[in-house]
């Protein structure tokens, strides 16, 4: 399980939200709240998340539309979400439909009341489970530069590559598409460079963290690349060996460290 992971509670019922706050709070977890489903999905939109609690919101049939909602975008789909339906006496006003519970894919379904406590061990079972895997977009115009990596990266158990891109503006609009968590990016190919895509991506995809690889390895393209936005620089004939921890260190946000060779 990662370390400190941030869990999102979306629930109306403030005395609930916080109490599962606080008992979350003690086992070091990071929580973020949202009281209704647009802010849930700014949440979601805007944070690296690793579990959603999914409680009872107004109105009626907004839980589902954002549990679906969840399932539809590639930044959440795989993400684990705990259900809490709504008490016996509130379930008119906002619980569940029953053809709302057939389509739910949620990892563990419970009604209130619950003891916020309670939800503890359950939460931490459910995390346990999951291997979060850092989503990467490969960017090259280069087919067996492409071919390789993805051949590297989809041997680990936390890395997925969830799309190629074959110049600047693909890769924009991929990782508008797809959201990864990394955009290995080349810095020279057609249609738009590394570097412009780089400068759209950090403005527009701010959640995209941008890893530069490239033929040249000089302080110039450093600058360059680090200019642009980007947190880390790998010349392709390192790939092999620093390809891995680049991805893992900025995936976390940090900033990856390369040797420039003289």
């Amino acid at each position: 399980m990662k370390k400190n992971p941030r869990i999102l509670i979306v629930d109306d019922e403030l005395d609930f939200t916080q109490a599962l706050q606080a008992a979350l709070a003690t086992k070091s977890y990071q929580v973020l709240t949202a009281g209704n489903r647009s802010q849930a999905e700014a949440v979601v939109k805007a944070q690296k998340l690793e579990m959603v609690v999914l409680g009872t919101i107004m109105p009626r049939g907004d839980a589902f539309l954002f549990h679906k909602w969840l399932k539809q975008t590639p930044r959440s789909s795989d993400l684990p979400i705990m259900v809490i339906d709504a008490r016996r006496e509130e379930e008119l006003i906002k619980g569940w439909r029953r053809f709302e519970g057939m389509q739910c894919e949620a990892d563990d379904f419970l009604t209130k009341p619950i003891e916020p406590v309670a939800l503890v061990p359950l939460i931490e079972k459910l995390l346990d489970k999951v291997t979060i895997r850092i989503r990467v977009l490969v960017a090259d115009d280069h087919t067996l530069v492409r071919q390789g990596i993805r051949a590297v990266l989809t041997l680990q158990r936390d890395i997925e590559v969830v799309g190629e891109a074959v110049n600047g503006r693909d890769a924009l609009e991929k990782t508008i598409e797809l959201s990864p968590d990394v955009v290995l990016m080349d810095i020279v190919m057609p249609v738009m460079n590394g570097l412009d895509a780089t400068r759209q991506i950090c403005r527009e995809c701010q959640q995209a963290r941008v890893l530069m690889l490239t033929q040249y390895d000089d302080e110039a393209n450093v600058l360059a690349s680090s200019q642009a936005g980007a947190l880390g620089f790998i010349p392709k004939t390192a790939v092999s060996s620093q390809l891995l921890s680049g991805i893992r260190l900025v995936s976390q946000g940090r900033r990856f460290v390369h040797t420039v060779a003289h």
